[in-house]
């Protein structure tokens, strides 16, 4: 028997989550020794990361997501969820559809949380989303990277521009001055009024042009 290790380093040493080792160990695909307080204790000497990818490859989902910014895009947010479900289906993946509806500014809607929760626990094993836009407008980049950490490969089906682009940047230029609004309400001045309303009147001609 080899140097015994408690359940955190084991997670280290297999690049996965404890959860994920407490559940192989009610499955019994990794039984660990038990101290006398129950405190589980894994053999170091077994514990090669190669010889459990393939364990973690099959418990690992497919998760697709797809959002729209506003109550009007209902339509568009069943397609997109139409749209991933065929394309997971016609892989043969196993898959969940994960679904927002709110602006693409936003990083705490219900979906995204759980998705990342997903991602970060090891339990997907792949990403897919119909554009890079509709999993968050700014810091997609962040998550990907995250993905790369997990190794969870990430597929897009579509990598030109969203046709929704225009009506969904214009929600989140919006949400922006409402924030703002909310910020500099309080001090109730004539100038910070002013400022709003120039920023609102820009945002409005940009966005039309």
């Amino acid at each position: 028997m080899g140097k015994m290790i408690t359940i955190s380093q084991a997670a280290k040493e297999l690049g996965v989550s404890i959860s994920t080792l407490r559940r192989w160990d009610k499955s019994g695909r990794l039984s660990p020794e038990k101290t006398a307080s129950g405190h589980r204790r894994y053999d170091i000497g077994i514990l090669k990361p190669e010889s459990f990818r393939a364990i973690q490859q099959e418990e690992r989902k497919t998760m697709a997501y797809a959002r729209v910014s506003g109550q009007d895009q209902k339509v568009d947010l069943e397609r997109q969820k139409q749209v991933l479900a065929l394309y997971c289906a016609g892989q043969g993946w196993t898959y969940e559809v994960i679904s927002d509806l709110g602006s693409g500014m936003n990083y705490h809607k219900k979906g995204l949380k759980r998705l990342l929760a997903d991602i970060i626990d090891g339990k997907a094993g792949r990403l897919v989303i119909t554009h890079k836009d509709r999993l968050l407008r700014f810091g997609a980049e962040l998550v990907f990277a995250v993905c790369e950490a997990k190794n969870v490969e990430v597929v897009i089906l579509n990598q030109g521009e969203d046709t929704t682009f225009e009506e969904d940047l214009a929600k989140d230029v919006w949400e922006i001055i409402t924030v703002l609004s909310a910020r500099l309400y309080g001090a109730r001045s004539r100038k910070n009024k002013k400022l709003l309303e120039r920023i609102a009147k820009a945002a409005a001609e940009a966005i039309q042009e």
